[in-house]
């Protein structure tokens, strides 16, 4: 979506929002990035005046310039949107605020986790949460804050709201340490619910953790579509070595959806190899859309990554025990410092 660089008065563009005669004009959407204090008072005033699916559609517009767009911030429009009337629009701002760390935004998810009274909503709060686990776990968040995330979630993986939020809460949890967690991804993913096993898979690609391997392996071969994708994205998250193969066979027997395609590939980006770089210069040679084309470009330059990363990793850039013959090899010297599913009931 091409933005206007003309500048536009933010009357014009409260006024063309509360225009129901009118589309919003796309032109408009970049006065909302880093908007100011001032209008942003302006915009919550007149707020609720403008039509739910008009409010919905420019949060949509919002989020999908913001994932376009690396240079545009949404921040302040998401944070007062988590309280609008339509369940909707809360939904869309806990994505519009994924990017988003501050620690400020911990009690208003967790008390949309616990208290609002749609469960889609519970379930972004919960997924959004996933992101304080995360820094929690590098240290990066009070000890405090990730008790309270923890054990809510936990609080909610065990208790009787909708599975579809308690799937969330368990994928939050892929990245913590807690040692109840393990038992807790295990057990849904010995279910026989797909929904279970794909936040299982889920949380397990966020683990780091390899000794997954056996659970993911096997449901590469799952006859569940949401199963399969969710396993050929952890294979590649946890850089499986022996899910190249596989990978590698799917590919060559052909893959109709297009979505688990490039799932198969990425993953098969993630984790290199030989023959990786040439079944997906197969595909990128066969693509008939554009954006297929451009996902698998972005793919190879993830493979190039890869590919340094594990040359990087055949050299040994300490001290040996014959320094010389490892300067020779190197190029350091001495001196020089070395240089990354649920049974019936819904029960995991």
């Amino acid at each position: 979506m091409t933005l206007s660089s003309n500048p536009v008065s933010f009357d014009q563009v409260v006024e063309a929002l509360l225009d129901e005669q009118h589309p919003f004009p796309a032109t408009y959407l970049h006065s909302f990035s880093d908007i100011s204090a001032k209008d942003l008072r302006t915009l919550k005033e007149i707020w609720e005046k403008v039509n739910a699916d008009r409010r919905v559609s420019l949060l949509e517009d919002l989020e999908d310039i913001a994932d376009a767009d690396t240079l545009v911030s949404f921040d302040d429009i998401g944070k007062f949107a988590l309280s609008d009337p339509d369940p909707r629009a809360r939904v869309i701002a806990t994505r519009i605020l994924w990017e988003n760390d501050d620690r400020k935004l911990i009690p208003a998810l967790l008390d949309m986790l616990e208290n609002d009274e749609d469960e889609t909503v519970r379930a972004a709060a919960a997924a959004a949460l996933g992101k304080y686990v995360y820094l929690g776990e590098l240290e990066e968040l009070p000890a405090e804050d990730i008790r309270q995330v923890e054990d809510m979630l936990l609080t909610v993986i065990s208790g009787n709201d909708e599975k579809m939020v308690r799937c969330r809460a368990l994928e939050a949890l892929g990245f913590s340490s807690n040692e109840e967690v393990s038992e807790l991804i295990k057990n849904a993913y010995d279910t026989d619910d797909p929904d279970w096993v794909v936040s299982a898979l889920f949380a397990m690609s966020r683990t780091a953790d390899d000794s997954w391997q056996p659970q993911v392996m096997k449901m590469l071969k799952s006859k569940d579509a949401r199963v399969q994708l969710e396993a050929i994205r952890a294979a590649g998250e946890l850089t499986l070595q022996d899910a190249r193969e596989p990978l590698l066979d799917m590919l060559e027997d052909g893959i109709d959806d297009n979505e688990l395609r490039e799932a198969t590939a990425w993953s098969l980006s993630k984790i290199g190899g030989e023959n990786v770089r040439e079944a997906i210069e197969k595909l990128l040679e066969n693509a008939e859309e554009d954006e297929e084309a451009e996902f698998l470009e972005t793919a190879l330059d993830n493979l190039s990554f890869t590919e340094d990363y594990e040359r990087m990793e055949l050299f040994d850039f300490g001290t040996s025990e014959d320094e010389d013959d490892t300067d020779s090899i190197v190029g350091f010297d001495e001196d020089e410092e070395e240089s990354d599913y649920a049974d019936e009931d819904g029960e995991p």
